[in-house]
């Protein structure tokens, strides 16, 4: 069996056997990886603790036929703070499930993992409600699925823009409105993170209302791409 070296972020892991788990990771150069960490379950573990969900962590592998095995976990960010706070750590659980759903095993996605990184970072420095709906709506223009915010998706006017059309992808004007009624807060904040301008979206600590109502649409439009419910969300009540 090869051995190669990957870091990654660990996105979930279940049981195999009496000590053993199998750990899924979304890596920088091999996509999502499934391994069987040996003997993680034990109170001896070498490194049991490294291999939690989101940790960020160094990996060595030995390639297998169908699982991989991990030899060596190093971590890079256990990213503590998210752990000591239970809603913190619930918005990162649900950002887990969706790079989960997006990543293709073996296939590298350097830039979701970038962005996953980066995402957790800031959710483990700050407690900004619109981390999450940021990252599901960046998710969606790296999958080539940008909804569009800018102009109606129906004529093309700059607005004003009243309207979520989540199965056209994006926002409609007064004249063609479909689907859900959106605020002017929300169109805008829309605008700001797909614009380029999310450090200052982030920056302007934006809550109630108008933060909820992009969660929710964040959430429906990436829900609509992946064709199913995200568990996460749903069990956290964040819908």
């Amino acid at each position: 069996m090869a051995l190669y070296n990957d870091q990654g972020v660990v996105l979930r892991t279940y049981k195999l056997g009496e000590a053993d788990r199998i750990v899924v990771i979304l890596t920088r150069g091999n996509g999502k990886v499934r391994a069987v960490a040996k003997g993680v379950r034990k109170t001896k573990s070498r490194f049991g603790g490294r291999l939690e969900p989101a940790s960020h962590v160094k990996l060595l592998f030995y390639e297998g036929r169908e699982l991989d095995i991990v030899t060596q976990a190093e971590t890079i960010d256990h990213f503590r703070q998210l752990r000591d706070d239970l809603d913190r750590l619930g918005q990162a659980v649900s950002m887990l499930e969706a790079c989960d759903q997006l990543a293709q095993e073996r296939e590298a996605n350097a830039r979701l993992y970038e962005m996953l990184v980066r995402a957790l970072r800031t959710l483990a420095t700050g407690d900004s409600l619109l981390v999450v709906p940021a990252f599901f709506l960046k998710v969606l223009a790296l999958e080539g699925f940008r909804p569009q915010v800018e102009q109606c998706l129906v004529c093309g006017d700059d607005g004003p823009l009243v309207s979520w059309d989540v199965a056209g992808g994006g926002l409609c004007c007064a004249v063609h409105r479909q689907g859900q009624a959106v605020s002017p807060g929300a169109v805008a904040v829309l605008q700001a993170v797909l614009g380029g301008r999310l450090g200052s979206a982030l920056a302007e600590e934006r809550r109630g209302p108008v933060v909820s109502e992009v969660d929710h649409l964040a959430t429906r439009a990436l829900e609509h791409h992946l064709e199913r419910r995200l568990r996460s969300v749903t069990a956290l009540h964040r819908t």
